[in-house]
C-alpha cells in the first residue's frame, strides 16, 4: 500500500534526512520526499498497519530535529 503524507521541512537537507529516517522505520519499504512539494510517498510492508508506522516514523523524525513534522 501507498499513502502520500504532506511534511513540513525547512531545508533540503533536513528533508533527506526525513526520507532516510522513514526508510528505516519498521513497516516501510520504501519513502521518497519530494521537498519542492513538500509530500513524502511512503509505501508500506505487507500486512503494516499504516497509521501505527506512521505513528512511529513520526516519533523519529522529530528526533532529528523538532521543527520537522509529518502529517499524518
Amino acid at each position: 500500500m501507498k499513502k502520500t503524507y504532506a511534511i513540513k521541512a525547512d531545508c533540503a537537507n533536513c528533508a533527506a534526512k526525513m526520507e532516510e529516517t522513514v526508510k528505516q522505520t519498521a513497516g516501510v519499504t520504501d519513502a521518497v520526499v519530494n521537498y519542492m512539494l513538500l509530500k513524502l510517498k511512503v509505501t508500506f510492508a505487507e500486512g503494516a498497519d499504516p497509521k501505527a508506522v506512521m505513528a512511529q516514523a513520526r516519533t523519529n523524525v522529530r528526533k532529528i530535529d523538532d521543527e520537522l513534522d509529518i502529517d499524518c
